[in-house]
């Protein structure tokens, strides 16, 4: 009797233990049926076909606006500042007397000087008389002669030091602030204002050196400044001979009227570069664009997947960017969804008119 339970007990068990074995089969069937039909199942994704056009290859860059001609007005001379001729801000012209420094003992220098150059004189010319009678040697007559010439010298001097206590405007341009008055001691050290000549401005920038040889003297640039929206035009008159080793980037610098005075020196400027026009171009949208360690890499639709290309792009504008090679016209390009895609997976495609 016990023998006969044992046995039924021991089938029940192989039998439920079957039963299990074959509900757990079936799922892992259905479960592995189902990860197929979702790995089968392709991707929804937007494309664009590709075409090709004329572009307009233009650089954006930064750069800075400078003032034409500026400089820092300082006296030559020290001394007491007798008169200042000028009016902060305003407008002055190329050889204005700006400030006068006193020159009262200069001047009594130079007649002092002057009395002695002419008492010099007449002893070189007596001198001369003197060696044509052979009443005096040769050395005696260099001595009166070295004499005369040793003053003639001293009244320049002082003439000159008594012409710098007249500071002038070495150009035209506008005065800034000054920093003295009338009655001030001034030195050489002493900053008295800045000139500045803004009626042309410069703007400098630097161009990676890669485009170094697409640019030219006597090109037109379009630049823009913070705060407003008119488009500034500057023709390039200057480029530096090397490439500046530490940036690789060469300088280059352009000018621009400013007869409006809307433009200030020291400023920021955005600087539009025009390069080479490039026919039969093909620009496409930046977020197709996908960046790998190798370069950059985009995906087009083959024959209902996904194939990857290698692709060198170039310059970037605000939403597209120039390839210039590994597409060409005619090709479906992957435009959504590209940074989870994978090579051959299968894709749906919607192409965007």
């Amino acid at each position: 009797m016990k023998l006969k339970n044992l046995i039924y007990a021991l089938l029940i068990i192989g039998l439920g233990g079957f039963i299990a074995y074959r509900v757990i089969s079936n799922k892992g069937k259905n479960e592995d049926s189902k990860k197929s039909g979702d790995k089968d199942k392709p991707t929804t994704v937007t494309g664009i076909v590709v075409k090709t056009s004329t572009f307009d290859n233009n650089l954006s860059l930064s750069g800075s606006i400078e003032a034409n001609e500026q400089v820092e007005i300082h006296s030559e001379v020290s001394g007491i500042v007798e008169g200042i001729y000028f009016t902060e801000g305003t407008n002055v012209n190329k050889g204005q007397v700006l400030f006068k420094v006193n020159d009262i003992e200069l001047r009594a220098q130079l007649r002092q000087a002057v009395t002695k150059e002419g008492l010099a004189g007449e002893n070189q010319r007596r001198a001369k008389l003197l060696l044509q009678k052979e009443a005096i040697s040769q050395e005696e007559f260099d001595v009166a002669n070295a004499d005369y010439a040793s003053m003639q010298a001293q009244t320049q001097l002082i003439r000159a030091q008594i012409a710098k206590t007249s500071v002038k405007a070495p150009f035209s341009g506008k005065i800034g602030l000054r920093s003295i008055s009338p009655g001030t001691y001034i030195t050489p050290a002493v900053l008295v204002a800045k000139l500045v000549n803004t009626g042309k401005l410069k703007i400098t920038f630097s161009i990676p050196e890669k485009y170094a040889s697409e640019v030219k003297s006597g090109s037109v640039i379009d630049f823009g400044v913070s705060g407003s929206d008119k488009v500034y035009k500057a023709t390039i008159y200057a480029i530096e001979p090397e490439v500046a080793v530490a940036t690789r980037t060469l300088q280059v610098r352009a000018i621009a009227d400013n007869m409006d005075g809307k433009l200030f020196p020291g400023t920021f400027a955005d600087v539009k570069l025009p390069l080479n026009i490039i026919k039969d171009a093909i620009v496409v949208p930046s977020q197709a664009i996908v960046p790998v360690q190798s370069g950059k890499k985009v995906y087009i639709a083959n024959m209902g997947k996904a194939k990857e290309i290698m692709v060198d792009a170039t310059t970037r504008t605000d939403a597209s960017i120039l390839v210039l090679s590994g597409l060409k016209a005619g090709d479906t390009l992957i435009t959504s969804g590209v940074m989870s895609l994978k090579n051959e997976a299968p894709i749906k495609v919607k192409v965007k008119k």
